[in-house]
């Protein structure tokens, strides 16, 4: 499950730069087009602030010992959709999971890892259903990607020796969700 979020961005510690994002963000998802349409437009929106100094504040890129963190950065007031920064520290990872809705991401610093699975459904009577990895990328700094559901599940994590920074945006109101998980799958996976 994905940790907790943080509330590390309270609107007093928002940057211009993120301010500018947001309305970005909001003059792409209140086109009300479809969600893979939404994620491409709002990935766009995303891929010129990535990398740039004032964008975030020290506080919104603390890591934990323990696992990824999570730092909320804005949640549309009508659930709309949410902006979530991820800090890695080296070989920190999620489990394989889907989302409850779209989601853009667009590595900040440093480089994600992700590894993609189709779900096999189970065949004879008494199988299990499987998961088949199709795909296995490395995202660098600058880097945008984006993905709806169905055929959303994969598995991030941080194979630098640095800390990494992604910003996450979703489709959904992430602060009253707690989560973008919709699914954590504990299925045999094909490596």
């Amino acid at each position: 499950m994905a940790p907790p979020l943080s509330a590390a961005a309270a609107p007093t510690t928002r940057t211009a730069r993120l301010d500018a994002l947001v309305a970005d963000v909001r003059e792409a998802v209140g086109r009300g087009l479809a969600p893979d349409v939404t994620a491409y437009l709002v990935g766009e929106k995303l891929a010129p602030h990535l990398g740039a100094r004032d964008l975030l504040t020290p506080a919104q890129t603390e890591g934990d010992p323990e696992r990824y963190r999570q730092h909320l950065l804005h949640a549309e007031d009508d659930g709309s959709f949410s902006v979530v920064a991820l800090v890695w520290l080296p070989g920190q990872a999620t489990s394989v999971h889907d989302h409850v809705s779209w989601c853009v991401t667009g590595v900040h610093r440093g480089e994600e890892h992700e590894r993609r699975y189709r779900l096999l459904p189970a065949g004879a009577v008494g199988e299990r259903a499987t998961l088949v990895a199709t795909e296995d990328v490395t995202n660098p700094q600058g880097s945008v990607c984006g993905f709806a559901p169905p055929g959303d599940i994969h598995r991030v994590w941080n194979g630098c020796g640095e800390k990494a920074v992604s910003l996450h945006l979703y489709g959904a109101d992430i602060s009253r969700l707690g989560t973008s998980v919709r699914r954590v799958y504990d299925l045999p996976a094909d490596r």
